[in-house]
């Protein structure tokens, strides 16, 4: 004791007194008051023999209301000095003291929003709480016609807890709501809402959810849901297992789609065959041709038949690969399953054979249709037709239309316009002419397709009168232009030099908003530059602009050299000045 008072020193201090307060645990109402009293500098070695009070004096303050801390600490000092300081004090406890004082105002913010969520929370519920299941409904409908969808699912939240039943339509279209802003989650909690309330959501509902949670990666939910639907009153449809077993391919999940189909079959399930080509689609664009007819014969135990649509699905999927055995494979498949090829099935080989050039095979395959029940048909013939065409074999594509003819067979606009184009392009263009002419004296008349077929022909050749004349033919027949007919009307004005006729197309487009490419407005101020048509260059060039179109250097590098090839240098080159001083042209224009 003599060294503890020899090596301390005295200071009077003032520290908060709590009025009121019987003990550190029993809390009344407090008032803090500032009281003398002395505190003691204890020596080092004695320090630690305070730290285990320290505990009990933290405690008791900071459940009055009072915290600590180097900054915290309130101290009014009446010594003789001019300071108080407390370092040596703290030296040992300070970091713990630190450390519980922020855990302490961590909490207390905590509990702060805590409780300012609670508050919100029951702010926005508070009125809906008190209200009957009729104004919360009549709440509920607003919200939903008003798209406030984030209200309106938690006031069905709400209703829920209150044991109210929601206005099952509005639900529904809540849920449809929030599935396409992709709150599939909320969509959830709110069907199944309905679906204790007593409401059975219809299939087109269910799957837009199931949907919309196979899109988000929740394929296991979207397969809960499935199994609930029947329990609800919703039977699934083939939509329905549809979207699934695209999820299960999606994710690279091949065994376990066509085990999924099994299963559901196996659950008395319909065996809808157009799930069951979409499965067989997927499997052979995934896992191969040999995988897919594996399955094909697997799902056959299970009372799944392919049918026609199937086996036209799986010829039309090896075609478009241009793999003629594979072809050849599915047809022995179907054949031997007791089934016949029909017309589509032809159809869609001969497509195939055509657009690869094999005539021969292609004559074999018009001889088999002969001999069967399915005859070639308009569509037929339209195929041999418009494949003979594209490699330039017009005169047996005239001879399969006179064939076409002869069996009865009334050749459509299709056919025609098929020639037409072909017609066209090898010059013919009376001829051309002349099938417009029959078309009018027949039931099928032409149409805008037809026309543009015929002018594109005529403006290519530098026909342009006889071109104009189509153009008021169409136009005396009440059919209206559009954007093509014009575009094919000024490129072949452009290549006849015609440039003031061009300009009136142009204005006519723009009148009719029809969309003109920039780089046709290139072209034709780049012609008419060349040509010294400045005054129409720029004209067209204000045509350019009116329709918000940004020329770019080129055109104006052009329109500058027109301008001083016309022999006006002086603007020439003021224009040049003025397009670098706005930041159009990054340098001059040099000029001879």
């Amino acid at each position: 004791m003599m060294a503890l008072a020899a090596a301390s020193q005295h200071y009077t201090v003032g520290i908060p007194c709590l009025q009121g307060l019987d003990s550190c645990t029993n809390r009344k109402e407090a008032s803090a008051s500032f009281v003398p009293c002395t505190i003691v500098k204890p020596s080092q070695s004695n320090l630690a023999s305070l730290s285990k009070y320290s505990d009990k004096l933290e405690l008791c303050l900071l459940r009055s209301g009072f915290s600590f801390g180097r900054n915290n600490f309130r101290l009014k000092c009446r010594a003789q000095h001019g300071n108080v300081c407390i370092d040596d004090v703290d030296e040992i406890g300070r970091d713990r003291w630190k450390w519980r004082s922020q855990r302490y105002t961590s909490g207390v913010q905590k509990n702060a929003r805590q409780t300012s969520l609670k508050r919100t929370v029951s702010s926005f519920e508070g009125p809906f709480v008190e209200n009957n299941e009729l104004k919360n409904n009549d709440i509920l409908q607003k919200f939903c016609s008003y798209g406030k969808l984030f209200e309106a699912t938690r006031l069905v939240e709400v209703m829920a807890r209150q044991s109210q039943i929601p206005h099952f339509p509005s639900c529904i279209n809540l849920i449809r709501g929030l599935v396409k802003q992709d709150q599939v989650e909320k969509a959830a909690k709110v069907l199944q809402i309905v679906v204790m309330s007593g409401g059975v959501p219809d299939v087109i509902t269910y799957n837009m959810l199931i949907g919309g949670l196979c899109k988000s990666g929740q394929l296991n939910s979207a397969i809960e849901f499935l199994e609930d639907m029947s329990s609800s009153g919703c039977s699934p449809d083939a939509i329905t297992y549809n979207t699934i077993i695209r999820s299960f391919f999606d994710r690279g999940l091949f065994d376990q789609a066509i085990a999924f189909w099994k299963e559901q079959l196996r659950k008395g399930c319909p065996p809808y065959v157009i799930t069951y080509t979409i499965l067989l689609e997927l499997v052979m664009k995934h896992c191969g041709l040999v995988r897919a007819l594996k399955v094909l014969d697997d799902f056959s135990v299970e009372g799944c038949y392919p049918d026609r649509v199937t086996y036209n699905s799986l010829v039309n999927s090896t075609c478009k690969k241009g793999n003629f055995k594979e072809m050849a494979l599915v047809m022995h498949n179907l054949v031997s399953h007791g089934l016949e090829p029909n017309a589509v099935t032809y159809n869609t080989i001969l497509h195939a054979i055509c657009s690869h050039g094999y005539w021969e095979e292609a004559d074999d395959i018009l001889s088999i249709m002969n001999q069967t029940s399915h005859q070639p048909t308009v569509v037929t013939y339209n195929i041999l037709i418009n494949g003979l065409c594209k490699y330039g074999l017009l005169d047996r594509a005239i001879n399969f239309l006179d064939q076409m003819v002869s069996n009865n067979l009334s050749p459509d606009i299709i056919t025609y316009n098929t020639l037409l184009a072909a017609v066209c392009k090898e010059g013919m263009l009376d001829e051309a002419l002349c099938i417009v002419r029959l078309l009018n004296d027949r039931n099928c008349s032409p149409g805008l397709i037809t026309y543009n077929i015929v002018m594109d022909g005529l403006a290519k050749n530098g026909s342009m009168k006889k071109a104009m004349q189509v153009y008021s033919e169409m136009i005396d027949k009440r059919i209206s232009p559009d954007d093509i007919t014009h575009r094919c009307l000024v490129w072949g004005f452009c290549r006849a030099d015609k440039f003031d006729e061009c300009v009136e197309v142009l204005r006519e487009m723009d009148r009719r908003n029809h969309k003109i490419l920039n780089n046709f407005y290139r072209f034709m101020i780049l012609e008419l530059c060349k040509n010294e048509k400045m005054d129409i260059a720029i004209q067209v060039l204000e045509i350019m602009i009116s329709n918000q179109i940004k020329p770019d250097a080129t055109v104006y590098t052009s329109l500058i050299r027109g301008i001083a090839a016309y022999g006006m240098m002086e603007e020439a080159q003021k224009l040049s000045s003025k397009l670098v001083e706005w930041g159009v042209l990054r340098g001059g224009v040099k000029l001879n």
